[in-house]
């Protein structure tokens, strides 16, 4: 039976298609503000004003993310003692990047000090990229039990065509969304380390721009109801 925080979760869980979407508008003008800022000065600020937009907006759609880590732990954290430690590390890492992440908005629109800004921005960063680590640990594992799961069910020699046709159906369905998983955490990953240790790579527009439209059209892949 849900309880009031599964509910709650499943509420707050319905807005991230619109997240996507937004996110995707918040990166595609981030790679044109990029491309027309020397030819087109004009229409280089509107992309940026639709990239900030688009930035604070998905901050407001995530008020109260944090409680889906706090959940996925009290829920199911791991079948064995190292995942658990594995799935602990990873939700606590995305607890503190939506935590914090809600005072970088207050204070971007200005209704904390716009002075802390900075300080917010780094904590939820160093937050968000410290549990895609271990995400992406974890479906490198699932990814490797699948290979092996794959392997079982084809040696098998009791079953029917159809049975293994339809197990290993399910095991490949999974792997590419692991796959997917993969993708947007990394992508995630290099922009979270653009805000902790700015660099020429990680901090350039197209960077930025490609490893957002990653993040955001995996997550849509992943999300899209069958």
């Amino acid at each position: 039976m849900n309880d009031t925080v599964d509910k709650l979760v499943i509420f707050l869980a319905k807005r991230d298609g619109i997240d996507k979407l937004v996110k995707t508008f918040q990166y595609v003008s981030k790679i044109a503000h990029w491309h027309a800022e020397a030819k087109n000065p004009e229409i280089a600020q509107r992309a940026k004003q639709w990239e900030v937009a688009s930035g604070l907006s998905r901050k407001a759609f995530r008020t109260g993310r944090f409680l889906t880590g706090f959940n996925a732990l009290r829920r199911s954290p791991g079948s064995n003692p190292t995942l658990r430690f594995l799935a602990v590390l990873a939700n606590a890492g995305e607890m503190v990047y939506f935590f914090f992440d809600h005072f970088l908005w207050l204070s971007r629109i200005g209704t904390l000090n716009p002075n802390l800004a900075r300080k917010m921005s780094f904590i939820s960063a160093f937050g968000e990229s410290f549990g895609y680590v271990f995400f992406i640990v974890l479906d490198f594992i699932a990814l490797k039990e699948g290979v092996e799961a794959e392997k079982k069910v084809a040696a098998l020699e009791d079953k029917s065509a159809e049975t293994k046709s339809e197990s290993l159906r399910k095991i490949r369905a999974d792997r590419v969304m692991r796959l997917m998983a993969v993708a947007a955490n990394v992508a995630d990953l290099v922009i979270g380390i653009a805000d902790i240790e700015p660099n020429p790579f990680c901090n350039h527009a197209v960077t930025l721009g490609i490893s957002g439209l990653v993040s955001a059209w995996s997550g849509w892949y992943r999300n899209w109801p069958s």
